[in-house]
């Protein structure tokens, strides 16, 4: 299981007349998350992009516990619980100090330049089988 923190303060602009973060302001969060993850596990976004491979997001959902406001400090708390083959499942949560505001997930399918589905790249598939080393079954 992979596991990365970051924290992002909200932005006036992510909330509405109440001063409460928006229900779409999470999905950038997310992001944030995702591309943390990936980063910290030597595998940043950018590079994946400029060897032709993207990760649009093609389901997700968003449960919402704790409303967040305006200049609260958030740590966004992504997982990524098993090695991903074709697809990339992520899970979030959305913390205000130990209180829960958030949980959430997204899954990725990789696809190419032309927008085709496709595997992922060598490097990725390598680097995923050292960070979830294969459990061997029995004697």
């Amino acid at each position: 299981m992979l596991r990365s923190h970051v924290t992002v303060a909200v932005r006036y602009a992510e909330t509405d007349m109440m001063g409460v973060a928006y229900h779409g302001s999470y999905l950038p969060w997310f992001e944030l998350g995702r591309t943390a993850l990936l980063k910290e596990h030597g595998l940043p976004y950018r590079e994946l992009e400029a060897a032709g491979y993207f990760l649009p997001v093609v389901e997700m959902s968003a449960r919402y516990v704790r409303p967040a406001h305006y200049d609260d400090a958030l740590e966004i708390i992504t997982v990524l619980r098993e090695k991903p083959v074709a697809r990339v499942r992520l899970e979030y949560e959305v913390r205000r100090d130990a209180e829960l505001i958030a949980t959430g997930f997204t899954v990725h399918a990789f696809i190419d330049r032309e927008g085709r589905p496709t595997r992922p790249p060598a490097n990725f598939t390598a680097k995923m089988a050292t960070l979830f080393p294969a459990v061997r079954q029995g004697p």
